[in-house]
């Protein structure tokens, strides 16, 4: 029997939040209803009990044993207040409240987590006019539990801009907090959506504590594949994409080519607005981070990779190992064989070492303190 605490990991993916997790929790049970996730999660976490469907096709009765936390990057298209509402709308405006159902279920059954982390997109804060955020703060509230939340850059940790919302909620455990917000992981934004939450969910509020990590010493480059392992564009297919540069971006590609300098930058397409109408343009960044990684769903193409040296410039796309090694994942981790279900995989997914980070400074101390404390 595990010494460790358990966690559940709801809309697991691949299982990158587990990863996160491990050497603190084991995983005890894990869920997602996408065949192409859940067969690469078994992949690589075969000891894993899983289960893969619709979180509302889950019974509470179903999840064994009492976890200690349950952890749920649900997707982030759905947190929106009719869940809360319940009954058939529920179901139709999203997954979030399919969980909590969940965590209602352990609830009554004298099972509920001592820990509970939702992971979403920064827009939680603001979607609803803010109405989507508090009714999940105010769901964990109702519960017993006392709730914070910290918006997190993976950037300090890895060459990726992505910034996610954590929201925390504990029961019967005090993790370290302090007595108003901090930079970096306590945002204007977050500060002025804690600050129109209803009194009664602020009297549970808790600003959690984390220690911002050393400078990060990962720039883009250094997850590349080697130059001459790489798939570049022809000629005729990079100036189509470079004909899409507005004139900002391309004066400075120039810039760049001109240096003598080999540079590595990160592009990606996106529509514009400008003037009268609307325009595809492909958009650069040569400060040494890639892009949020996303999904076509998720409102961009594919990223590409731009490297500019002696006045000549490459392009490619970036590949989902690359992808991956942008998330925090090891390159021992068994992608799927289609490049664009890995890059979907990695799109969606959590980086590890923010987990690990919320793990070794937050969930883990919080429990320890439960338990000496009992």
């Amino acid at each position: 029997m595990s010494i460790r605490p358990v966690a559940h990991e709801f809309f697991a993916g691949g299982g990158l939040a587990g990863i996160g997790l491990s050497g603190d929790f084991d995983i005890g049970f894990a869920n997602d209803m996408d065949a192409m996730k859940a067969a690469a999660f078994r992949a690589n976490h075969p000891q894993v009990p899983f289960h893969q469907g619709d979180v509302w096709d889950l019974g509470s009765l179903e999840l064994p044993g009492r976890p200690d936390l349950c952890w749920a990057s649900s997707p982030c298209q759905d947190v929106s207040l009719a869940g809360a509402r319940g009954g058939l709308e529920a179901r139709r405006s999203g997954a979030f409240w399919g969980f909590w159902r969940l965590m209602q279920g352990l609830e009554a059954q004298g099972r509920a987590p001592r820990l509970i982390v939702l992971e979403n997109v920064v827009g939680l804060l603001s979607s609803g006019g803010g109405a989507d955020f508090a009714a999940v703060c105010w769901a964990m509230t109702e519960l017993g539990y006392v709730v914070g939340a910290l918006e997190i850059d993976a950037a300090l940790w890895l060459p990726q801009s992505r910034p996610r919302l954590f929201v925390v909620a504990m029961k019967d455990a005090q993790g370290p907090s302090t007595a108003g917000p901090r930079t970096p992981f306590h945002s204007p934004r977050l500060i002025a959506a804690q600050a129109a939450l209803p009194d009664a969910v602020r009297r549970r509020w808790r600003w959690w504590s984390l220690t911002p990590p050393p400078l990060r010493n990962l720039d883009l480059a250094s997850v590349l594949a080697p130059d001459a392992a790489c798939d570049w564009f022809d000629a005729p297919r990079a100036e189509a994409l470079l004909s899409l540069l507005a004139p900002l971006h391309r004066q400075k590609l120039e810039a760049v080519a001109a240096s003598g300098e080999r540079r590595i930058g990160a592009a990606y397409r996106r529509v514009r607005r400008e003037g009268d109408g609307k325009h595809q343009r492909l958009e650069l960044r040569f400060d040494g981070l890639a892009g949020c990684l996303r999904t076509p769903a998720g409102g961009s193409s594919r990223q590409y990779v731009v490297a500019a040296e002696q006045g000549r410039v490459r392009i490619r796309y970036l590949t989902a190992r690359e992808a991956a090694r942008l998330m925090g994942l090891p390159d021992d981790y068994r992608l799927p064989a289609r490049e664009s279900a890995g890059l979907k995989l990695t799109g969606d997914a959590v980086a590890v070492p923010v987990v690990r980070t919320l793990s070794q400074e937050l969930l883990r101390p919080a429990l320890t303190a439960a338990a000496r404390a009992a």
